[in-house]
């Protein structure tokens, strides 16, 4: 039988989550008219970082890597959206570090956990 990981033991799925808490508590900030663009697009990035890895910790050792590589790149998609925000001025650098620090060390975390898969 498949090793299956419990999600809920997994350091990177607890960051992911944080990071998808944090995105929740800075997007509540956003303009009226970033309700339906660009804070949506944020919320279901940060949303899908744990998600995925939930998802993928109930499949085969293969899969999961590929849903492990799927949350990877809703950080990096995160990150680009982060950037957008940051030049709109709707979060402030502080917020902007804060959260790109915590998806960077996600992306080590993640690549390390994959390596390891």
């Amino acid at each position: 039988m498949a090793k299956r990981h419990n999600y809920k033991n997994l350091s990177i799925w607890k960051l992911g989550l944080e990071i998808a808490f944090n995105v929740s508590d800075i997007i509540k900030k956003f303009p009226e008219i970033e309700r339906f663009a660009l804070s949506d697009q944020m919320n279901r990035c940060s949303i899908s970082i744990p998600s995925n890895i939930a998802e993928g910790s109930a499949r085969s050792q293969k899969s999961f890597k590929y849903y492990v590589n799927i949350a990877m790149g809703s950080s990096f998609e995160l990150g680009t959206q982060l950037l957008i925000a940051k030049h709109r001025a709707y979060i402030t650098e502080a917020e902007f570090e804060m959260i790109e620090a915590k998806i960077e060390h996600f992306q080590r975390m993640a690549s390390g956990f994959q390596n390891q898969l």
